[in-house]
């Protein structure tokens, strides 16, 4: 870590004084100041002196930080990037049922700014600043959700591609080949991004590159081609209310009767845009079909191994000789 400066807060952030009108520009400029130091490229500890759940928290300058949680033999990441707001640090520590590690990598040179007790105490006169924070907080918030939902659509090489359309939001650069995203993350990072093993990634970004959509450059960065993607096709439209329909009908129980008859597929006037989702749909409600009659058939089979000794009783006494 390298020696701090302090320096105004509007000056390391302009844009968190967006809300502010022109009069009061100036004494925010000059009342909220904030120490800002350098990060060298590699682990970071966040604790020492700016641990302090007193402090509002840290604000992320410039750089790329990667944010790892490790559960078991699984790791999760999250890029954190200029004007991203955290607080590693808690209140109080209250006891974990889930055992997990936290581990903070600065994947370049980075600067981080101390918003400390002070500042939160000059921050009350700047409500204006303020709000801008907490915007900031739930920015975050949604791009967290954003990453959550690419890491559950079927197939790897689609997260992949939703994945870089979304870091294009943040870091993109329109060239004339496509959209630059000037980040050098691994194999191993982007599978710890989308929720994949590397060599499954590394299959799904070789098709990508055969099908000229992602396309990994020299200097280790990548170049986006194509159109945006994200928006639910006409046939995803269609068939997901169709989905829900069918998994709400499913029995929980083994008693309950299975649906008479599935819900019929519209069909399109423009049938190719929804052909990829719609079979991939389908096979997500075959294979959870197949596994509810599998446990049905397993649940009728023990029905009738225990009614075999009742049977061989029955069936004992009808073959004794009638009372004279």
């Amino acid at each position: 870590m390298s020696q701090r400066r302090k320096l105004p807060l509007l000056d390391v952030d302009p844009d968190l004084g967006a809300l502010l009108p022109d009069d009061r520009l100036d004494a925010a400029r000059r009342d909220l100041d904030v120490e800002v130091y350098r990060l060298a490229q590699g682990p970071w500890s966040v604790g020492g002196d700016d641990a302090n759940p007193e402090h509002v928290g840290l604000l992320l300058v410039d750089g790329v930080i990667a944010r790892e949680l490790v559960v078991s033999d699984t790791v999760s990441t999250e890029l954190l990037g200029p004007g991203d707001v955290v607080r590693p640090w808690s209140l109080q520590e209250s006891p974990a049922l889930l055992q997990l590690t936290v581990r903070w990598i600065a994947l370049t040179e980075s600067r981080v700014a101390v918003l400390d007790r002070r500042f939160g105490a000059h921050l009350a006169r700047w409500p204006e600043v303020n709000a801008a924070l907490i915007d900031r907080v739930n920015g975050r918030a949604k791009r967290l959700a954003v990453t959550q939902a690419i890491s559950q659509l079927n197939r790897v090489d689609r997260r992949l591609l939703a994945l870089f359309w979304h870091l294009a939001e943040r870091w993109g650069r329109m060239t004339k080949d496509g959209v630059a995203v000037p980040l050098t993350l691994s194999h191993r990072m982007l599978g710890q991004l989308v929720g994949a093993r590397r060599p499954t990634v590394s299959t799904a970004i070789a098709d990508l590159a055969a099908r000229d959509e992602l396309v990994r450059r020299s200097d280790g960065t990548w170049l986006l081609k194509g159109e945006p993607i994200g928006a639910p096709s006409e046939g995803a439209e269609r068939i997901i209310p169709i989905r829900r329909k069918l998994f709400g009908r499913l029995p929980v129980d083994a008693d309950e009767p299975l649906p008479a008859e599935l819900p019929a597929l519209e069909q399109s006037d423009d049938p190719e845009p929804a052909l990829v989702t719609a079979r991939d749909g389908l096979r997500e409600t075959l294979e959870h079909l197949r596994v509810e009659a599998e446990r049905r058939v397993q649940h009728y089979e023990a029905l009738v191994s225990a009614s075999r000794p009742a049977q061989a009783e029955s069936a004992a006494v009808r073959e004794r000789p009638a009372p004279s």
